[in-house]
């Protein structure tokens, strides 16, 4: 059974979108949030203390609830990991998102997430069980990225950045606006719109987790368990509620198989190969044609992807020497295919600067301005990998066009 309801008069909740549906002797009740919002905070301990519940779900996955309970929890950060696992684009990207909810929620003194502090605090008041229902934030980012072309990743790369470096002031009008989506939604909103796949992996995907995740909590719950509150963000009231009311597969595997990465698509690999390829047969082709014209050649492709890649690291803040590195590593991506050219630099940088006690401790707040990122010492590593490989890359179409012009 299913029923939406919109609260009238002075209500506190009347602006606030609530769903409820019956499903196996469970009365759910679904609280749209938008996740930068007094409004919603309070709507939060004010549905608490008016109805009685039995457990509380809130839009959250394991580690993000472990950060929000323990602010320090960056300090377990391994840089060196991190580069290690080619893991430095889902940590800027987490980064982002957290300093664009950072930078909204300060405009209004609320804490970002204060909706779900709520949520878990209320619980715990009440000694109810918290049930944890999102998907881990890692796993829908690398999703939804496999999901696209790399025109359109470029499109989520430049709506991080743009939403990132815009120092504009949002009414708190508008900021109720981000009822039509979460964290993530907000900030591709329009690109998800545009983009089927990006709004499959965003939104679609998790509203059909997040209820294998009601009902697999459900399934293990005492039965005097008989109605839950679920906190969420308002985006995916809609979706959930049509899912929580047709949903029959078995939770468990489902859950498993929206988690699963999909393959890599081949294609982008099959392209860099085939242009390191070309490259380096028009280099042997100009050799063919006398030893000074291939010489000529091959220095322009070490000179053009070893300064690229070593003015991405200046760029990106880096030391020196780490640009050193970065000059000598990047003409050598032909014989170490799969490695980023920013591995070796930003792993320099990162020995050269190792973070402070302090760099973590303001690290979440460095990152809300763009200054921050080159000041602190974590972020800028971060950079200096990604400025590195954007380096390199202008460098080696740069010196392969003209290379391939040289052999026509």
């Amino acid at each position: 059974m299913q029923d939406t309801e919109t609260a009238t008069g002075g209500d506190l909740l009347a602006e606030q979108p609530i769903a409820r549906v019956a499903r196996d002797g469970i009365d759910y009740v679904l609280l749209g949030t938008a996740h930068v919002s007094r409004a919603s905070a309070e709507a939060v301990h004010e549905m608490l203390a008016r109805e009685p519940f039995d457990a509380v779900a809130i839009e959250l996955c394991e580690p993000r609830y472990k950060t929000m309970r323990d602010p320090e929890a960056f300090r377990n950060l391994d840089l060196f990991q991190v580069i290690r696992q080619r893991k430095v684009g889902l940590v800027a990207t987490s980064l982002a998102l957290s300093a664009f909810q950072r930078r909204l929620a300060e405009q209004f003194g609320i804490e970002p997430g204060a909706e779900m502090k709520a949520a878990i605090d209320g619980a715990e008041t009440r000694d109810l069980p918290v049930w944890l229902v999102d998907r881990e934030v890692s796993v829908t980012l690398r999703r939804a990225i496999r999901s696209v072309g790399f025109f359109e990743r470029m499109t989520v790369v430049a709506g991080l950045a743009g939403n990132l470096l815009s120092r504009e002031e949002v009414e708190e009008s508008e900021i109720e606006k981000l009822k039509q989506g979460d964290v993530l939604g907000s900030m591709f909103n329009e690109f998800a719109k545009e983009s089927p796949p990006l709004y499959e992996a965003m939104i679609a995907e998790r509203d059909r987790y997040m209820v294998a995740r009601l009902r697999e909590e459900a399934g293990k719950a005492p039965a005097t368990v008989k109605k839950v509150l679920v906190v969420i963000g308002a985006g995916h009231l809609a979706g959930i509620e049509r899912a929580l009311a047709a949903q029959q597969d078995d939770p468990v595997p489902l859950q498993q198989k929206l988690a699963e990465l999909p393959p890599r698509k081949p294609w982008g690999r099959i392209i860099g190969f085939a242009i390191f390829a070309l490259i380096a047969a028009g280099i042997a082709v100009l050799f063919s044609r006398g030893v000074a014209i291939g010489a000529d050649a091959l220095w322009l492709w070490i000179l053009c992807t070893g300064l690229g890649a070593a003015l991405g690291a200046l760029v990106g803040g880096g030391h020196p020497l780490s640009a050193v590195v970065a000059f000598i590593v990047a003409p050598l991506k032909p014989f170490r295919p799969g490695v980023p050219a920013g591995a070796a630099s930003a792993a320099t940088e990162a020995w050269l600067h190792r973070p402070r006690v302090a760099d973590f401790d303001s690290l979440r707040d460095d990152v809300t301005e763009w200054r921050g990122w080159w000041r602190n010492r974590i972020s800028r590593t971060l950079l200096v990998f990604l400025l590195t490989n954007i380096g390199m890359g202008v460098g080696l179409w740069i010196a392969g066009l003209s290379i391939l012009r040289r052999v026509l």
